[in-house]
């Protein structure tokens, strides 16, 4: 499975928004956004107007470092969307957003994505009771996605749980159970993402 191995901070920097990549170091002045807040190597700080091709370049790749996948696979997340009935772009988000390495940051069992893809990964996750370690599975209401019983003495989770971090309205917690519940399809108004999605429909299009 391919995934992007080179800094992560560099990437956030790169699209001037914060990506949540490196879990608790996002949420502190220790962020390299907070400190350095241009975009990386030696011209990073010229000021250039961007064409409309580079601004719907720009939210692409700011969406696929967003949920940690690559080029091909998003293709085929977009192609997914573009058959499904109702907006094109909405559709995308709603995709990517069940995804279950997704649904496990977004629950607060990781602090990122990227650390909960791991989780998945390595079979801390079951769904329906059952272990899934595909972090691309995706979720539909009524599924329960629960920690493990034997995963949750870890530490890692439950310094995670303690955070307390707002879990959107799609799903629900229950913190003394380990578990979440998928309560309906994710919306719009649901994902929290500053993201321009018709910009990506309009580069595809093309």
């Amino acid at each position: 499975m391919g995934r992007y191995l080179g800094p992560s901070c560099r990437l956030c920097r790169r699209e001037g928004v914060k990506l949540y990549l490196k879990g608790e170091k996002c949420y502190t002045d220790k962020c390299p956004l907070v400190k350095r807040n241009f975009a990386p190597g030696q011209h990073g700080q010229e000021k250039k107007k961007l064409t409309q091709y580079a601004m719907q370049l720009r939210e692409k790749q700011k969406l696929k470092r967003y949920y940690g996948i690559l080029e091909e696979q998003f293709v085929r997340y977009y192609e997914k969307a573009e058959r499904m009935k109702g907006i094109t772009g909405e559709n995308l988000l709603q995709l990517l957003e069940r995804r279950l390495d997704n649904v496990v940051y977004r629950l607060g069992f990781a602090v990122s994505r990227a650390q909960a893809r791991q989780l998945v990964s390595h079979g801390h996750i079951e769904v329906n009771g059952k272990k899934v370690d595909i972090p691309s599975y995706l979720v539909k209401p009524g599924d329960v996605i629960s920690i493990k019983e034997s995963s949750r003495s870890m530490e890692l989770i439950k310094n995670n749980l303690e955070m307390g971090r707002n879990v959107p309205d799609w799903l629900e917690l229950n913190r003394d159970a380990f578990e979440g519940r998928v309560i309906s399809m994710p919306r719009r108004e649901h994902i929290d993402l500053p993201v321009q999605e018709h910009l990506i429909v309009e580069l595809y299009s093309k």
